[in-house]
């Protein structure tokens, strides 16, 4: 078993990302102290993200309880009662906000209602419910939880993380295309590759140019958004069937990690 391979398979990864995101949350809004919301989101992304890719082939005993999955379940379980934890480290209305959460996670991956598929499984929707999650998680969560007023800045800032997860799964999607079933109707699947690549540049375009919305426009946080869409879209151009998983499950989920970074060195140099 490869060390990088139990990382990424057990979503220690993806947490990593969604615990970056919140902490830019905190940055961006100079919340002192985020420590709770970071973590609660965090341990909670490893349960909720190994609980949808293992859950339906563990319903359906064909789930072989190797090594690893016996470790990623032990891994799980600790990280619910870390989770657990923090949750009661929230305040009372970002708990029911994570609660709100975990129930549209719990209807992604359970068949609630009878001879009907869950949520994941419904033709094109997966893409959207996944973006709208991230950005509730690691904007809309620390934002309540500090009592942050809602003002427009924070709805410029949340269509752009919206736009920008969104992109990030486009490229999932397309090195997934192979795999897939074709009833999801992927954003790939319908439109074809190299449509949803112009679709994410089109996008991307857009995610730069809400920055100018902003009322507390800054200089170097264009600069920051400039850097990372060229990224995104190096890996969208680059991204086709044959690439490996950890083009997508490693490098592609390690952009929010690294915008994280860039915040951080060019605010201490500023």
């Amino acid at each position: 078993m490869k060390l990088i391979d139990f990382y990424i398979n057990s979503s220690i990864h993806v947490a990593l990302s969604v615990f970056a995101m919140v902490i830019m949350t905190g940055y961006l809004f100079g919340i002192n102290d985020v420590k709770s919301s970071a973590l609660f989101a965090f341990f909670g992304t490893i349960v909720a993200y190994n609980f949808v890719k293992y859950d339906a082939l563990a319903r359906r005993k064909k789930l072989e309880m190797r090594t690893e999955l016996k470790l990623i379940a032990v891994l799980s379980f600790f990280s619910f009662l870390a989770a657990v934890f923090f949750f009661f480290q929230l305040e009372r209305i970002t708990k029911i906000i994570a609660v709100a959460f975990l129930i549209l996670t719990m209807l992604y991956t359970l068949p609630f209602f009878p001879n009907r598929k869950n949520a994941r499984n419904w033709a094109g929707v997966k893409i959207y419910i996944v973006a709208f999650c991230w950005v509730g998680i690691t904007l809309f969560l620390p934002i309540i939880n500090a009592g942050i007023a809602l003002t427009p800045d924070f709805f410029v800032i949340a269509i752009q993380r919206y736009i920008l997860i969104f992109v990030l799964i486009l490229i999932f999607e397309i090195i997934d295309l192979r795999v897939d079933d074709p009833n999801l109707r992927t954003v790939p699947q319908q439109i074809g590759v190299e449509q949803t690549k112009i679709v994410g540049g089109v996008l991307l375009l857009v995610f730069i140019l809400l920055g100018f919305f902003q009322t507390s426009f800054l200089f170097f946080t264009l600069l920051i958004r400039l850097g990372v869409a060229f990224i995104v879209l190096l890996f969208l151009l680059f991204a086709h069937e044959r690439r490996s998983k950890y083009y997508s499950s490693f490098w592609v989920e390690s952009i929010p990690i690294f915008w994280l970074g860039l915040v951080i060195l060019l605010d201490a140099n500023t």
